[in-house]
């Protein structure tokens, strides 16, 4: 039985030693580098190029219009006829007309009226602190 024994102590030292059978032990040693994958092939084909505008080019020093024809009717009419009249108009006439709020009247008025339109609306400050909109020629 001796015999049997240091088998069986010779075969549990042995399994002490080795790894698990269903586990893997980690490599060691350096990871290798991390590095910025190669570009593949490209995923989109080219899209063709863009044709030129069909309108004619501009002449240097030509100048470019100011205010284009207005719809009958619409807003942009009206808040312009109320810029015409002499003095001026206030915000709150311009937001009764309209129906907008004052924020609304006042990027209309930049954008619209002052960028796209062209047109130069002057603004001033009446003493009770009311603020006047007018177009300037």
């Amino acid at each position: 039985m001796s015999e049997l024994n240091e088998t069986t102590e010779a075969a549990a030292t042995a399994a002490a030693k080795a790894p698990e059978a269903g586990k893997k032990k980690a490599a060691s040693g350096a990871r290798a580098p991390r590095v910025a994958k190669s570009e593949g092939k490209a995923t989109k084909k080219a899209s063709p190029a863009k044709k030129a505008p069909k309108t004619a080019p501009k002449a240097k020093g030509a100048k470019t219009p100011k205010a284009k024809a207005v719809r009958e009717g619409s807003k942009t009419e009206t808040i312009l006829g109320l810029l015409k009249r002499p003095g001026g108009t206030t915000l709150k006439a311009l937001m009764k007309e309209t129906g907008w709020q004052a924020h609304s009247v006042r990027g209309f008025l930049s954008a619209v009226v002052g960028k796209k339109m062209k047109l130069t609306v002057a603004s001033t400050k009446a003493e009770n602190g009311e603020r006047t909109y007018s177009l300037t020629s």
